[in-house]
């Protein structure tokens, strides 16, 4: 039966009470209850019935010691801690700096010390010049600059990131900007924008490093590079039509080096090639020279030993070497009125058609049907053999 329905539940409710009493069950007596029971579980007696609770010693020594391992259990375990690869763990003792572990398993008391995990390995990053304002920056001659830098930075003491200062990534954009603006206020704005982008992120990550290592914020800069530098918005396109002049003039001098660079070896050819000719005329001049010398020398010899021979001789020499270059000839003979014409032109062509049929010039037929021309037709060389021979 039904406990609600009548009789069906012996006169008992499911509290333990009477139907016929009102009213919930007391919680005092439900925690006596209780109370009884976890006495008897750790050795202890229960109550005696009548709702009084159990006596202060209820619970034995060795309830006490089992309670006291479980907690120092519990509290020993509970300081056991892993720290991953790349991370350091920083040990603070009643919150001041004691250690730094390494990555592996390790073990803190709980509630006497604390760990911080600091992340040496990832790599972190800022960038300069992309908040309003914050990328004008004004140059040794006066200019506005429009300039953006980034850095990738790391942890390298951990110790150090954490209690040197209060906010080390903001450290870093102040220090960062700081150095940027001091080297761009030590230089011309052309250099900043063409060639020396190089020399200023090199010198500006080399003061950063030095503000940071100042502070001991315990960050080490792995790269900086300037993204971009340019002039400001309202006169980029005067400075764009400044920088058009400025690689006109570099293409100019380009195009004039070029052409210096193929004319000059030219002219430096010929000059040498003028210069060996005139060396060799040079020469040859005074060979000539030194040779009419000994020659002059020479006759000069001969003339002191016989000099009407040789006087002589000099005339005939002269007479001919004039002679030989003409194709007529006047001869005065001495007590006569006559001249005797002499036509060699014709001579010359008669001799060259005869020995074209009879015999080349020179041959024994030729010399002998033509006698008389024979000496006019031999070769200056030969005739001039045979007068040194005659003078020597």
């Amino acid at each position: 039966m039904a406990w609600n329905e009548p009789g069906g539940s012996g006169g008992k409710d499911p509290w333990g009470g009477r139907n016929d009493e009102q009213g919930p069950p007391d919680l005092d007596e439900v925690v006596r209850k209780l109370q009884n029971k976890l006495g008897g579980l750790f050795g202890g007696r229960g109550g005696d019935g009548s709702g009084s609770a159990p006596s202060a010693g209820g619970m034995g020594a060795g309830g006490v010691g089992l309670v006291l391992g479980i907690a120092f259990l519990v509290w020993l375990f509970s300081g056991i801690y892993i720290i991953d690869e790349g991370k350091r763990g920083v040990v603070l003792q009643f919150g001041a700096y004691k250690d730094t572990t390494m990555p592996g398993p390790h073990w803190y008391p709980r509630f006497i010390q604390s760990i911080e995990k600091v992340d040496v390995s990832g790599v972190r990053s800022i960038e300069l010049g992309m908040r309003a304002d914050e990328s004008l920056m004004l140059t040794q001659d006066e200019n506005i600059v429009d300039v953006k830098f980034a850095v990738q930075y790391q942890v390298r003491d951990a110790q150090n990131y954490l209690f040197n200062v209060r906010d080390p990534d903001l450290t870093m954009r102040d220090a960062m900007e700081s150095a940027v603006r001091e080297i761009i206020g030590k230089r011309e704005m052309d250099f900043i924008i063409t060639g020396g982008r190089g020399e200023v992120v090199n010198i500006a990550q080399q003061l950063t490093q030095e503000i940071l290592d100042q502070y001991q914020t315990g960050l080490v800069i792995s790269q900086l590079t300037m993204q971009d530098a340019q002039a400001p918005q309202q006169v980029q396109a005067a400075f764009a039509d400044a920088v058009k002049a400025r690689e006109d003039e570099q293409r100019l001098k380009n195009e004039a080096e070029a052409y210096s660079n193929d004319v000059l070896p030219k002219a430096r050819g010929r000059a040498a090639r003028l210069i060996e000719e005139a060396n060799a005329y040079k020469e040859q001049v005074i060979a000539e020279a030194e040779g009419e010398t000994s020659r002059f020398l020479s006759v000069l010899e001969q003339y002191r030993k016989a000099p009407d021979v040789t006087r002589k001789r000099l005339y005939l020499d002269a007479i001919e070497s004039v002679l030989h270059r003409s194709s007529k000839v006047v001869v005065d003979t001495k007590g006569s009125n006559n001249l005797l014409y002499l036509p060699l032109d014709k001579l010359m062509e008669r001799s060259s058609s005869s020995a074209a049929s009879i015999g080349a010039p020179g041959s024994r037929s030729y010399e002998a049907e033509r006698p008389e021309l024979n000496t006019q037709l031999q070769p200056p060389t030969l005739r001039d053999d045979r007068r040194t021979r005659e003078v020597r």
